[in-house]
């Protein structure tokens, strides 16, 4: 028989529904997947209920209701100084990931260039790759993870259409610096090229750093598509509600997209997280100061039982270095018998790459309750003597 679709067909299963499935197993504690252990604010959650009541379960517009695009538009306002038209330049999405590759299908013909940053959240390469784009990676490296200028500069040439920028950045936890953005925007420029920027931990940023969209920087503003993500900044990952946010014609083609794929949004969702949105500061701020609290509660339990803990300044996630620990092995086999021995899991960092990677650093979320962080680091320090 004719076989299905290569890409796809190439793709496992993901290291994080392995590593998810042999935690259920050994009944570990999971600091793999990045999660919350919690729910959201009570108010969106009754929002959400109040609205699923309220009559309006049809099709909602293809864009999404009237309320979160207002809303959207009027958080870059609020947060970022974007004057941004609700109807016009924003599209509501069935997550992230969605606006991702809705994003990326708005932007892309075959054979186009688009750069991106290495390590690199999973779905990049397999949603490039069908879209028959030609993947130019830089790579950062530990321990700063630090742009490398002139290797970024290489990577752009006649053939780019786009970059894929993610910061806050996962896995790193990485928050890029105006100056960088400044470098990468000169590119964008120099190179008349489009920027899809992942921004969804836009709200978890820490120790006094401020994330910058690039779409604020000169000459950015009708070149990027910025994607936001309910799921992180709310803790509520299940609804998968995300948004773009769009220079008008790039917007209508990515609505073209989103129509191809999900076409919308549930509606009661899409009105909960309008409220979300319009939370005060109090919210977002103690939001990033709680996960804060989280990063060092936990970075510091694991210095204590030997592992080497890498700078993070967003996100979920944080890095740690285990072969202060001694023990031999790749990143894949110290997660699995971490998993099996100390029943504490967290995902390999090579998992993020797409070659040749390190092998001896591995990702841990943080956004877990404080007693869930204790409780790993307590088994962590047993197993380790």
């Amino acid at each position: 028989m004719k076989q299905p679709n290569a890409v796809l067909s190439a793709i496992g299963t993901t290291v994080f529904t392995v590593m998810s499935a042999l935690a259920q197993r050994h009944d570990a504690i999971n600091l793999g997947q990045g999660f919350p252990d919690t729910e959201g604010p009570a108010d969106l959650l009754a929002a959400a209920s109040a609205a699923l009541m309220d009559g309006r379960n049809q099709y909602p517009p293809l864009t999404g209701v009237a309320e979160l695009r207002d809303a959207v538009a009027a958080a870059n306002a609020r947060f970022y100084g974007l004057a941004i038209d609700p109807a016009r330049e924003v599209v509501v999405t069935s997550g992230a990931t969605e606006a991702l590759a809705a994003s990326l299908m708005a932007l892309i013909d075959p054979g186009d260039e688009v750069v991106l940053f290495e390590p690199l959240y999973d779905t990049y390469l397999p949603t490039l790759r069908l879209l028959g784009a030609v993947p130019r990676l830089v790579r950062l490296t530990p321990p700063d993870w630090r742009l490398p200028r002139d290797q970024l500069a290489a990577a752009f040439g006649p053939r780019t259409k786009a970059i894929l920028l993610n910061t806050p950045m996962n896995p790193t936890g990485k928050v890029f610096t105006a100056e960088e953005l400044a470098s990468i925007a000169a590119l964008l420029r120099q190179h008349d090229a489009y920027a899809v920027c992942d921004e969804v931990y836009e709200h978890l940023v820490f120790d006094g750093r401020a994330h910058i969209p690039l779409m604020t920087l000169p000459g950015m503003r009708e070149r990027s598509l910025r994607i936001g993500s309910a799921g992180k900044t709310f803790a509520l990952t299940g609804w998968k509600v995300g948004y773009v946010t769009a220079p008008a014609p790039l917007a209508a083609v990515v609505a073209k997209a989103h129509q191809n794929l999900t076409f919308t949004t549930p509606p009661n969702l899409q009105r909960a997280v309008a409220v979300g949105l319009a939370k005060d500061d109090g919210y977002f701020a103690g939001l990033a100061r709680d996960l804060a609290a989280r990063r060092d509660r936990l970075a510091a339990g694991l210095r204590r039982v030997g592992f080497g803990v890498l700078d993070t300044h967003g996100s979920y996630f944080l890095t740690a270095d285990f072969a202060p620990l001694g023990i031999a092995g790749d990143d894949a086999a110290f997660c699995r018998t971490m998993t099996e021995a100390a029943r504490v899991t967290a995902i390999p960092l090579s998992a993020f790459y797409a070659g040749a990677a390190p092998d001896h650093y591995v990702r841990f979320a943080f956004c877990k309750r404080p007693e869930v962080l204790d409780a790993a680091v307590a088994r962590l320090a047993a197993w380790l003597g």
